[in-house]
């Protein structure tokens, strides 16, 4: 497909935003992004003891397939490096020029639709109850050989929820004119479903 469209996806942690988004991605046949490795890539080299600006500056491709960016620790500190203005700043660039590619982009975090890509042609908001949530990261950190506790995993999703919704640049919201999809009760085949059915919708308004 030619033509530059631009679909973004947010939602809090474990939503399923991003199984979501790499489903539509090579549903249309556009390219994808995780916005939140980025951050997730800018924790680890915190916890490697870079200072959090120079990681965001200094940031390369490779650093986004270390193998312990879905750990519970880097998951922490991207929370926490997500809140400074000037990382956030760093970052813009580089996915501002993802979202206006040829061929189309899909890009999924938590501020796409509000501030990366206000202009964006589809926005959704995948989001769904804390325990639900916290459930499918337990499972998926088990699955994965992580020794932790459902209580935990549900604090830290808590506690996560509160940074990203609270912080002074970029909250975590709803843009105005997104389309709110709450998977809580919705299986992944049907989730999905609905957000191409969203896309489609745009693209034959395109014409």
């Amino acid at each position: 497909m030619t033509g530059t469209i631009t679909v973004a996806i947010d939602g809090p942690a474990a939503a399923g935003k991003g199984t979501i988004s790499k489903a539509v991605a090579a549903y249309f046949g556009f390219a994808h992004l995780d916005t939140g490795l980025l951050y997730r890539a800018v924790g680890a080299k915190v916890l490697d003891g870079v200072a959090p600006l120079e990681a965001a500056q200094a940031l390369e491709a490779a650093d986004l397939d270390r193998d312990d960016l879905r750990t519970p620790d880097v998951a922490q500190a991207a929370s926490r490096v997500a809140v400074l203005p000037e990382v956030r700043a760093a970052l813009l660039d580089f996915q501002h020029a993802f979202a206006r590619r040829a061929g189309g982009a899909v890009l999924d975090g938590r501020d796409i639709g509000t501030v990366i890509c206000p202009e964006a042609e589809v926005k959704l908001f995948v989001t769904a109850s804390p325990e639900i949530r916290a459930e499918r990261r337990f499972l998926e950190l088990e699955a994965n050989g992580h020794d932790v506790m459902r209580e935990e995993v549900l604090a830290d999703v808590v506690g996560r929820d509160d940074r990203d919704m609270n912080r002074v640049d970029a909250p975590l919201k709803p843009a105005v004119d997104a389309v709110v999809l709450d998977t809580s009760d919705l299986s992944i085949d049907a989730a999905v479903a609905a957000a191409v059915a969203r896309v489609q919708v745009v693209l034959d308004q395109r014409g």
